[in-house]
């Protein structure tokens, strides 16, 4: 017989986002995908990782409000359009960044 939790000893959101651990780019720790996916650098250190993951998890979460998307060529920010061809991506003062920074 099946019960439930009322109370779970763990973050639910984590449960409904699959993460899975792939080569990347050395300076890359994480991404969030449009697919609503997390991908984490299998070479991130343990002690970084569930950092990595809440950081990544905010931006599940601007794009589940419709706030952040991006493609090959632009970021998509609360409908304005940044060029990803000079950014530097990641950089705290992006404001997805920003929010990402503050809340992880």
């Amino acid at each position: 017989m099946a019960f439930k939790l009322n109370n779970p000893p763990y973050d639910k959101k984590l449960f409904s986002t699959p993460i899975y651990h792939v080569d990347m780019e050395d300076d890359v720790m994480g991404k969030a995908n449009n697919n609503l996916t997390i991908i984490i650098n299998k070479n991130v250190p343990v002690e970084k990782f569930d950092d990595v993951v809440k950081h990544e998890m905010v931006h599940i979460d601007q794009m589940k409000r419709g706030d952040l998307n991006y493609d090959d060529d632009y970021v998509y920010w609360k409908g304005k359009k940044y060029s990803r061809a000079k950014m530097d991506e990641g950089n705290a003062k992006l404001p997805w960044e920003n929010e990402a920074y503050d809340k992880a």
